[in-house]
Formats: C-alpha cells, sequence, structure tokens
C-alpha cells in the first residue's frame, strides 16, 4: 500500500473529530471567531511538530523562496475564502443546493492540477472521482427537497455561484499546498509537508487576526476565553492538516482529496452507532458509491 493513502485516511478521521468539536464551539462564537480558533490553537502544535522532526530526525529544515511563498499566500488566502463561502451558505434558502456544487472540489482540484502543475488524472481515477460525486449526490438530496432537477437547472442561483466559487477555492488551496512543498525539494515528504503546513498556518492566524477586530469586534477574546475546548480543535486540526499536508505533497491533491471522502463515511458511522441515529435507503445508497469510488480510485 503506498503511503498517502493511510496518512490521507489518518487526515480525514482527525478532520471529522476537529469538525465535530468546532460544532461545539459555534454557540459560544462566531462563524469567524470559530474558523479562527482553528489556526491559533493549531498553529503552536504545528510549531511543536516541525521542532520535533527537526530534533529526531536528520532531516534539513528548508529554505523557502519566492514561489514557496507566492503558494502558501495563495493557498491560505482561498482557504479562508472558501471556508467563508460555505459558512455563508447556512443564510440561504437553498443550502442544499449550493452545500453539493462545492463538493465538486475534488473535480475542480483535478483541473487546476493540470493547470498549475501539468499533473493529469487517470482514467480510473477520473471515474471513481464521477462515482464518488454521484454518491454526495444522493446524501445532499436525502435530506431534503433538492433533486437532479434543482441540480441541473440550478447553476444561476446564487446558492450554486457562492458552492461552486468555495469548492473552486478548496481545490486551488490543495493544489497550491502541494506546489508549495514540492518546490522546497529535499528529501522526502515529511519536512516539507511540516514547514510548509506551519508557515500556512501562521500566515492565516495573521489575516485573522487583523480581519476579526475589525469585522467581528470582541471575537478575539471570546476565542481566549474559551481555550479548553479550542485547544483540542488546534491539536486535532493540526493532526488532520498534517495527514493532508504530507498526503498532498506525495500525491496528486485530487487523488487525496477524492480519498479524503472517507470523511462522510466516518460520519455516518458515528451518526449510526453513538448517536443511534438511522440511515435512510437514499443515504446507504450514497455511502455505498462513495465506498466503490474509493475502492476505484485506490486499484486505478
Amino acid at each position: 500500500m503506498e503511503a498517502w493513502i493511510p496518512i490521507t485516511i489518518f487526515a480525514a478521521f482527525f478532520q471529522n473529530v476537529r469538525t465535530a468539536l468546532q460544532k461545539s464551539l459555534k454557540g459560544r462564537l462566531s462563524t469567524g471567531g470559530a474558523t479562527y480558533v482553528r489556526f491559533l490553537y493549531g498553529a503552536p502544535f504545528a510549531l511543536l511538530y516541525i521542532l520535533a522532526i527537526d530534533h529526531f530526525t536528520e532531516l534539513p529544515v528548508p529554505t523557502p523562496n519566492g514561489e514557496f511563498a507566492l503558494f502558501i499566500s495563495i493557498g491560505g488566502l482561498t482557504q479562508i475564502l472558501a471556508t467563508g463561502l460555505l459558512v455563508a451558505l447556512f443564510s440561504l434558502k437553498n443550502f442544499a443546493v449550493g452545500t453539493t456544487y462545492s463538493k465538486t472540489e475534488t473535480v475542480q482540484a483535478a483541473i487546476f492540477g493540470i493547470v498549475i502543475l501539468g499533473e493529469h488524472v487517470g482514467m480510473g481515477a477520473s471515474l471513481a472521482i464521477a462515482v464518488s460525486f454521484i454518491g454526495i449526490l444522493l446524501i445532499s438530496m436525502s435530506s431534503s427537497a433538492f433533486t437532479f432537477h434543482d441540480f441541473f437547472s440550478g447553476w444561476t442561483s446564487k446558492a450554486a455561484g457562492f458552492g461552486l466559487l468555495s469548492g473552486a477555492f478548496f481545490g486551488i488551496s490543495a493544489v497550491c499546498y502541494r506546489a508549495a512543498a514540492l518546490s522546497l525539494g529535499g528529501e522526502g515528504a515529511m519536512m516539507p509537508a511540516a514547514f510548509t503546513l506551519v508557515c500556512v498556518l501562521f500566515f492565516q492566524t495573521l489575516v485573522m487576526t487583523v480581519y476579526l477586530p475589525i469585522r467581528e469586534p470582541g471575537q478575539l477574546m471570546t476565542v481566549v476565553r474559551n481555550w479548553r475546548v479550542a485547544i483540542w480543535v488546534g491539536l486535532t486540526g493540526m493532526l488532520g492538516s498534517v495527514g493532508w499536508f504530507t498526503a498532498m505533497t506525495l500525491q496528486n491533491a485530487a487523488y487525496v482529496r477524492a480519498l479524503g471522502q472517507v470523511e462522510l463515511v466516518f460520519t455516518f458511522i458515528a451518526s449510526y452507532f453513538f448517536f443511534k441515529e438511522r440511515t435512510n435507503r437514499i443515504e446507504a445508497a450514497g455511502i455505498l458509491l462513495i465506498v466503490f469510488g474509493i475502492l476505484l480510485l485506490l486499484l486505478d
């Protein structure tokens, strides 16, 4: 088994945990504050991680260059924008439409990978991505009045625009993070990925530290007061990011994001076994298609 596969599954699992913890903060913090927690409390853990690598291995710390700085800046900003657009969908009536469009992230990551890095996705992987996306469509439609007709006729709606743009920004950020790590050169993937993660998190923390007092006064102190939960958001978020950045340094970002859809499988397992929530037939079919798509990807 190639190393990027278990690393991606590791990343998806901890992203799932981080999301659950962030949701518990949403009632105490604004949307911006809950997003800021991920960066502010994750950055110190990321720094400890790279210091540990430097101490326990002989891998040299990379020297950043102009290309690296450009890619982490674009990647960091587009990830913030993507998250903001996704959150904005909650205020729209046809939220399900926009959310489903945002799931085109994997397809768009493949396109941006071709444009930015000249990387191509094979026929088998393309089929796997398509099958998984149909699974996501089914899950989205199972819990609302959203239908296939809505999806194919809704390209001009505001929700669709927000969703597509969010997916595009997530796709750009994923490819930029891979490009940034690869621009560092060096041996293996661990140190370049860790260095990229540290720089991105500190950059995003700086951006949000400037933004919050201007747009959401009082949130900085609220974030600090909620440190007991926030610190776990930072730790689990950092562990997930370590997985994503390392996997995307090793493999095409579209492949990594496609396999990363296993996060939805984790979500439904937790929902069924821990919260005793029942899954309907359409949701079950969607999950099976996602799993089938992942298997196709791994067999490609």
